[in-house]
C-alpha cells in the first residue's frame, strides 16, 4: 500500500459542521486512511492509499460539499 499524505487549502470553512461535512465527504472515498481539518488555517490534511484514490478525487468530494480548494 502506497499511502500519500497531502495538504490542501480549503476556502469557505467557518464551523464546526463545515468540518464535519468535509470530514465526512472525504471519508466515504474508498483508500481513505486519516482526513484532518484545520478550521485556524483551512486546511484539510488527507492520507489516503493512492492505488485506491487519487489526490483529484479528494478535492472534487470537498468541491461538491460546497467549499473551494485552493
Amino acid at each position: 500500500m502506497a499511502v500519500e499524505t497531502k495538504t490542501l487549502d480549503v476556502k469557505g470553512m467557518s464551523c464546526g459542521h463545515c468540518v464535519s461535512a468535509v470530514e465526512s465527504s472525504v471519508k466515504e472515498l474508498d483508500g481513505i486512511e486519516t482526513v484532518k481539518v484545520d478550521l485556524s488555517s483551512n486546511k484539510v490534511t488527507v492520507s489516503f492509499d493512492e492505488t485506491k484514490v487519487q489526490l483529484a478525487q479528494v478535492k472534487e468530494a470537498i468541491e461538491e460539499t460546497g467549499y473551494d480548494v485552493a
